[in-house]
């Protein structure tokens, strides 16, 4: 055993199993530590450990815990606890549940900082996701979603039909190009070049004479080549002219030079592909992305209060105290424990019973900058006359990525995410008014889509950082922040304990909400049950 193995605390090690492996986990780590009487011992020969995400068999433990916001987070940690029998409630600042995860419809109202409002018309069963958009096969979220019984459907995010535009860069400039093109090219340019490399012995020293030639042969299928193994192009870019019936065996386009991909820069963006995240088949709730808070909000009825402004997170040795405005009237509310889901650049700004160096972590981190807008068109043009179904345009314009709907295929109308940016882009269009940046957003992707002026019917804009009880889209941390705060930022503050997508290494995505609440209900139950021990189960 190393040095650094026999310095572990157990304290630590149990911090790390409920990482991994949430309450239930910890469970069993604390038994095989000694931290809990045996069955024996405690005379409860009936008490079992729960199952996994299944904590109802620990008892009631009379123990409350009052949970600031009602997003992923915040309604996760409350729908966890109370399998075990804990007394939760929410305190929402909005009127709704689900944070940042938010599905703007027909109706919806928002004045963001500032003072800029608006509100939806939308048509009646078109939705825009303003918020998380997307799950990954490999993300708790779809563990959650079964449980909760909330219906998925085929989110598209890699189509090779769709567009790469970039505008006064290099000879490709100015011209919207199917991304299947861009990277049969730049894979049949590489593999060319490889293999003359090969054809030279340049690689005599590397490879023997059987693994060149497989090599070759690898190379010449990779990039399509001829058998003088040259590229020049192939159906696997697309057709000029499509293949057909009779005499028609299609035309296929000619591909771009070398130097004409090079000086584009658009094969810089085929990286995306080889993500862990960013996989071409992802899901989707079917009927917008707050189904899943409606979902988990239908677990926890009576649960929480809306529109409850925090005020001031308080504590003592034996409780915490909780003062919120709801309504124009100041209250307080106490609890054995709280669980803190605000977001961070909100969280700095209430007055709060902790530590020096947790408020100057929490005020250290920046968030995102980023902004989107749902463009509802009166016919789904991209599909009809682009033959683009689902998918995102990329481009180098300051509004960054086009998003197709990857539902109701082929209906009348739908609406399209104009732009999706990020940085100085977002913070540029997002100081502009909402009839400017609706324009912007026209004008722009009307570069790429000559039917948006005739087709448009309706917009929805936001800016994240301007959203009142967010000012971010997500947190953003730097490698000195890792190392820094982040490790402050997940220490519980006495009884008070932070979670959230900030409190992972997913910020961005709702799965870092949901595992960040399953550490704080691991780390809260764990210190129930090391103080009071397991409560046997009812006989029977």
């Amino acid at each position: 055993m190393t040095k650094e193995q026999k310095s572990i605390t157990r304290r630590d090690f149990l911090n790390q199993v409920g990482k991994v492996g949430g309450a239930v986990a910890v469970f069993g780590a604390m038994e095989s530590l000694g931290f809990l009487a045996s069955p024996v011992m405690a005379n409860t020969s009936s008490y079992r450990a729960p199952a996994k995400s299944d904590l109802s068999s620990s008892g009631k433990t009379g123990k409350r815990v009052i949970i600031l916001g009602a997003g992923i987070a915040g309604m996760t940690a409350a729908y966890e606890l109370g399998k075990a029998g804990y007394d939760c409630h929410i305190l929402e600042a909005r009127g709704r549940t689900g944070g940042r995860n938010w599905t703007v419809r027909n109706g919806t109202q928002e004045t963001e900082i500032g003072g800029i409002k608006q509100t939806a018309t939308f048509d009646k069963g078109l939705y825009f996701n303003a918020g998380p958009a997307r799950i990954p096969q490999h993300h708790i979220t779809i563990d959650y979603c079964k449980e909760l019984g909330v219906p998925l459907e085929v989110f598209c995010n890699a189509n090779e039909f769709s567009y790469y535009y970039q505008e006064k860069v290099g000879g490709l400039a100015d011209q919207k190009i199917r991304k299947q093109a861009i990277k049969a090219d730049t894979r049949g340019f590489v593999s060319e070049l490889l293999a003359k490399a090969v054809n030279k012995s340049a690689l005599d020293q590397e490879l023997t004479k059987e693994d060149m030639e497989k090599l070759m042969d690898y190379l010449k299928r990779e990039g399509d080549l001829s058998s003088d193994y040259t590229y020049k192009g192939s159906s696997r870019r697309g057709y000029k002219e499509l293949p057909g019936a009779g005499l028609q065996p299609g035309t296929i386009d000619t591909p771009y030079t070398p130097s004409a991909l090079l000086q584009s820069g658009m094969m810089n963006n085929l990286s995306s592909d080889y993500s862990f995240t960013q996989q071409p088949m992802m899901f989707q709730p079917v009927g917008g992305m707050d189904q899943i808070p409606k979902a988990l909000e239908r677990q926890l009825p009576g649960k929480i209060t809306f529109e409850a402004k925090v005020l001031e997170i308080r504590q003592s040795s034996n409780g915490t105290r909780i003062v919120y405005n709801v309504k124009g009237k100041v209250k307080e509310l106490t609890g054995d424990y709280c669980i803190c889901t605000i977001p961070l650049p909100v969280l700095k700004s209430i007055p709060a019973d902790f530590t020096p160096e947790m408020k100057k972590a929490i005020a250290s981190i920046q968030y995102a900058t980023t902004g989107k807008i749902g463009i509802q068109f009166k016919s789904r043009f991209w599909e009809q006359e682009d033959r683009i179904l689902g998918g995102i345009t990329t481009t180098n314009m300051d509004i960054s990525q086009i998003w197709y709907p990857s539902s109701d295929f082929l209906t009348q109308k739908g609406i399209v995410v104009g732009y999706y940016n990020f940085g100085q882009n977002a913070v540029d269009v997002g100081n502009r008014s909402l009839a400017q940046r609706q324009s912007h957003a026209l004008a722009q992707g009307g570069k790429i889509h000559k039917q948006y002026a005739d087709e448009f019917e309706t917009s929805f804009s936001l800016a994240w950082h301007k959203i009142k009880y967010s000012q971010g889209g997500w947190a953003e941390y730097s490698a000195s922040d890792l190392k820094n705060y982040y490790p402050i930022l997940n220490q519980p503050q006495g009884r008070i304990y932070l979670a959230g997508e900030h409190l992972s290494y997913m910020t961005g995505w709702m799965a870092g909400a949901f595992e960040s609440a399953r550490t704080a209900v691991s780390q809260i139950h764990e210190k129930v049950l090391k103080e009071s021990g397991p409560v046997p189960s009812k006989a029977g």
